[in-house]
């Protein structure tokens, strides 16, 4: 009887008879790579705001699985804990007396809306949609989400210089120098290695690892609907879209790619809003696809999809393994920021790239185009928060401001500058 595969697009099939214990070895240990990459900002986000960490996990998990299940296994993405819902969910959490169930609503919420878009997406067609983000916008909006991230990562290093900077210079000496499997690796080479010095200069407490139990149950919960939490968490959709939409972009340069194109934006979009849904409903935070796992590809040159879902299901099983999960707590916030200084790098690498790249021609107006998303892009984080921003008549606590507002004036001064191409 012959082996049934899935019919996807994946080099790798699921199921293989071929595969060895040694390529299924290297797979774990890529997969773990990637969850060293995505592990500092998805539990951030709770901490932050309230939500259960070990949810959390469990949510970017599922949420990760669904993705690949709406986008037919294509897209190697992962995803974890929004950034951009952190201030609503704060605002909620107040108003609220500290009752992050209504938050949990508004979230749910807000990954309808993302379904909304995606049939919008369908009706309109790829192709139309296509037309408005040729690379005089994408490249742009690529080099604004990693040139707004590096002052998170440069943040993170700041607590011990000597740390991050240790595990910034072991990633690129393994990724100029090393060849084979070992450079692929240099990522989670250079976290152990800044791991390790840390053990040293005596900034990691062991002691909490070894008194953790084993096993435990996340800490679910359902949500709760209110219109007035509901008015004040799901606008950030309309802030994020184009967020989505550069992370999705950004992606398939990496890869070389038009995921745009197939499985299609309303694919993504639709995984991004259940994935959203999902986390709402368990008790976590709103989910987004993952620029710090783009990095990553970039780095090790490795596509491979399905690696992805190996590290959504160790997510899953760190929230609920006790040890494992606090030995990665334990993780020094400076070797994160060491190694995320590279992967955010190299996400503006290769916005500057689809530009060289393409044959857009270097006239007036697409120059302008470009000067107006960068500086648009980069006023919010290099102003000190005084950028241009518009505020969402629905509230007042969302305002459409840095790569969302680039992103949508590029596009406009597009269709105005360019209308005959169009």
């Amino acid at each position: 009887m012959q082996e049934k595969v899935l019919n996807t697009p994946i080099e790798t099939p699921i199921v293989e008879k071929n595969i060895g214990v040694n390529e299924n070895l290297k797979r774990a240990i890529l997969a773990i790579q990637h969850l060293f990459a995505m592990f500092g900002a998805t539990v951030l986000v709770p901490i932050l705001t309230g939500f259960d960490p070990s949810v959390a996990l469990v949510s970017a998990g599922l949420g990760t699985l669904i993705f690949h299940l709406v986008t037919k296994g294509m897209v190697p993405v992962f995803l974890g804990s929004s950034f951009a819902f952190i201030p609503v969910i704060i605002t909620v959490k107040e108003l609220y007396n500290g009752d992050l169930a209504y938050a949990q609503g508004g979230i749910i919420v807000a990954g309808m809306i993302y379904i909304l878009m995606s049939l919008i997406v369908k009706t309109v067609g790829i192709e139309k949609v296509k037309k408005y983000f040729p690379a005089q916008v994408t490249g742009p909006m690529i080099v604004v989400i990693g040139l707004n991230l590096i002052p998170v990562a440069f943040g993170m290093a700041s607590g011990n210089f000597i740390v991050a900077i240790a595990t910034l210079s072991t990633a690129l000496l393994i990724t100029l120098f090393a060849k084979g499997f070992i450079k692929q690796l240099s990522i989670l080479i250079a976290v152990a290695t800044g791991y390790i010095l840390s053990l040293s200069l005596g900034l990691i407490d062991i002691n909490i690892i070894k008194e953790a139990s084993w096993v435990m149950v996340p800490n679910f919960t359902l949500p709760k609907f209110d219109i007035g939490a509901i008015a004040i968490i799901a606008p950030v959709v309309l802030a994020v879209f184009m967020e989505h939409i550069g992370d999705v972009t950004t992606n398939g340069a990496v890869v070389g790619k038009d995921f745009i194109k197939n499985p299609g934006l309303n694919r993504t979009l639709i995984g991004d809003g259940l994935a959203t849904i999902v986390g709402g409903f368990i008790g976590g935070p709103a989910n987004t696809t993952y620029g710090e796992n783009t990095g990553v590809l970039a780095i090790t040159k490795n596509y491979d999809p399905s690696i992805l879902r190996i590290t959504a299901v160790f997510a899953i099983a760190l929230g609920c393994i006790s040890k494992v999960g606090i030995f990665l707590r334990t993780i020094p916030t400076p070797v994160m920021g060491g190694i995320s200084l590279m992967l955010f790098s190299m996400i503006a690498i290769i916005g500057v790239k689809t530009v060289k790249n393409s044959d857009i021609e270097f006239k007036a107006s697409n120059l302008i185009i470009m000067a107006s998303i960068l500086i648009i892009g980069f006023g919010t984080n290099y102003l000190q928060g005084k950028g241009i921003s518009i505020g969402i008549p629905v509230t007042e606590s969302v305002k459409i401001t840095g790569l969302s507002l680039a992103a949508i004036v590029g596009i406009v001064l597009n269709r105005v500058l360019n209308r005959d191409s169009i």
